[in-house]
């Protein structure tokens, strides 16, 4: 696995609406596999690679956005409020470090931490209370003047957290999503000088943590034919759920979502990419994910309606800083799209025949 690009494509900041950064590093990536790449006005990244005349147009949305958060408030002492992009549980914040990009262009490393007493000082019930989001605060070790003269309000916070390997596990705050923008990559990778009929339209979108923004207006303006959308999904094989609860396991292959709650996804997509990973023998595990949604769910949705379909990672701990993937299971998750797009052309997606 090129662990190295992983690593760069985690580490690089990019909340939603703040994705500059992140988006250059994707492009340079996605560059060589690409005809033509372009931004769009929301700031998506579209890659074009040509197919046959009549063959179907493929989109596969991969976001680039983190969860983070946004400066708010300054106060004189110079702590610095802020408020959540994207889904945050408060447990998962407690004590951590974070870096504030300031509006000057200097990246400043911080403490967050929830307002209230240490430890030593708390008594009875309050000692096992859990902070509100609004409570916490990010300790930058400078005075109110210098943090204002770096800092204003609607500045990017990010985690301050590198990607590793432990044991068969990368771990990292960003596999959701860089871990599918390297699945993208590395799958494009693989196709290189093979016949690939479909006209693949790569896009790195933007601002899918608040709502699969970049892909709405994406997808109306590609038309595409075939909607895919590469995400991560939870991995609750874990203690505290049961297996009834896991929606996938880890070490157990790439995951065919059935649905969530953004989209049911399309039945005979399903059984294609099915067919796909049993005749290549990619280990995949079906996915249903009552609650969380992906790009999918907004290109389905375009024009007149795409058949869409999401391929999911398995990942435990999504949405903190400990997200954690298995090594085998994003190598199948590389296997399966990379062989399904050079039999996309193939596929029959529609119901006229039953009429």
């Amino acid at each position: 696995m090129n662990f190295d690009l992983l690593k760069r494509l985690c580490e690089t900041p990019g909340i939603s609406g703040s994705e500059t950064a992140i988006r250059k590093l994707a492009a340079a990536e996605l560059s060589p596999f690409m005809d033509s790449l372009s931004v769009d006005v929301m700031g998506n990244l579209i890659g074009v690679k040509q197919g046959a005349e009549g063959a179907p147009r493929v989109m596969i949305a991969a976001h680039l956005d983190e969860i983070g958060f946004q400066v708010r408030f300054i106060d004189d002492s110079g702590f610095v409020r802020v408020s959540p992009v994207g889904g945050w549980d408060p447990r998962t914040m407690v004590a951590q470090r974070v870096l504030v990009h300031g509006f000057a262009g200097e990246s400043l490393h911080g403490a967050l931490m929830p307002s209230g007493k240490p430890i030593h000082l708390l008594t009875g019930d309050d000692a096992g209370k859990s902070p509100k989001l609004e409570e916490f605060f990010i300790d930058l070790g400078l005075p109110a003047d210098k943090v204002k003269s770096l800092v204003e309000i609607g500045d990017a916070v990010t985690m301050d957290r590198t990607c590793e390997r432990v044991g068969d596990l990368v771990v990292s705050k960003t596999l959701d999503n860089r871990l599918s923008v390297f699945i993208l990559i590395e799958a494009l990778r693989k196709l290189q000088g093979n016949s690939v009929p479909s006209t693949i339209l790569a896009v790195a979108t933007v601002q899918e943590e608040v709502g699969l923004r970049g892909a709405v207006t994406a997808a109306y303006a590609l038309k595409p034919d075939i909607g895919l959308a590469l995400d991560v999904t939870l991995a609750l094989d874990i203690p505290g759920a049961s297996e009834s609860e896991r929606v996938t396991q880890l070490g157990k292959g790439t995951a065919i979502k059935i649905f969530d709650s953004s989209l049911l996804c399309h039945p005979k997509l399903v059984r294609h990419f099915r067919r796909v990973a049993e005749t290549q023998n990619i280990p995949y595990q079906l996915e249903i994910l009552t609650a969380g949604g992906t790009d999918a769910g907004a290109i389905q949705r375009s024009q007149g309606g795409v058949p869409s379909f999401t391929l999911s990672t398995p990942t435990r701990y999504i949405h903190t800083v400990n997200e954690a993937a298995h090594v085998d299971d994003i190598q199948a998750s590389i296997d399966l799209l990379a062989a399904y797009l050079e039999e996309a052309h193939t596929g029959e997606y529609g119901y006229e025949n039953e009429l």
